[in-house]
């Protein structure tokens, strides 16, 4: 039930992003349609080309929507991880609920596969910047090269556990939580070796 009234271009924007993350997590990222977003929102899908310029660009808008909010959610459990009020296990979770229940895996590998290489691109610098801001360049080490690897295998370890672990585990007969686990030991293991530098 949408009222239709004036909305500013960012208000637009944002209403769009939101009804394509909807539909993205309720209908997979084939639902993600310049069409059906203008129709949740009740828009015209001339005005969703003016601010996406094409389904694509929506979809890459999203993929950045996506990795901007969950980074958000991650830096504040890594510097609540800090103070004592979130742990470390809190962090990867949210990494990997991004890629598998917010659908940042389905989205991105469906943009792979449609043709549009750079759909990663969002995710990725999002991420890297979020390490560079938790950990910043001390003593001429950047950020720690320890932390990128950490990231690097995190984000690995989450996309394919959306794609495939729930098959891989039971195939396997593995408990599904054995990849988080294993993810939040390699980054207490980076972040120890950090420590043990500094």
């Amino acid at each position: 039930m949408s009222i239709r009234r004036r909305l500013s271009p960012e208000e637009s924007r944002a209403a769009a992003l939101e009804a394509a993350r909807q539909l993205l997590m309720e209908a997979g990222p084939q639902a993600v349609t310049l069409k059906a977003v203008a129709a949740r929102i009740g828009r015209t899908h001339a005005n969703l080309l003016h601010h996406f310029g094409s389904a694509s660009g929506l979809q890459k808008a999203l993929a950045a929507h996506i990795a901007g909010t969950v980074c958000d959610a991650i830096g504040e459990a890594v510097r609540g991880e800090r103070t004592g009020k979130s742990t470390q296990r809190q962090a990867v979770d949210l990494a990997f609920d991004a890629f598998d229940k917010e659908g940042g895996g389905a989205l991105a590998s469906w943009m792979l596969l449609s043709g549009n290489e750079d759909a990663l691109d969002p995710i990725v610098e999002t991420i890297h910047q979020l390490v560079d801001e938790l950990h910043p360049a001390e003593g001429g080490h950047s950020a720690d090269r320890t932390m990128h690897e950490a990231t690097y295998t995190l984000v690995l370890l989450a996309l394919g556990d959306a794609l495939m672990g729930e098959r891989l585990a039971e195939s396997l007969k593995v408990d599904r939580a054995t990849g988080r686990e294993r993810a939040t030991a390699m980054v207490l293991a980076s972040l120890a070796k950090m420590q043990g530098r500094g």
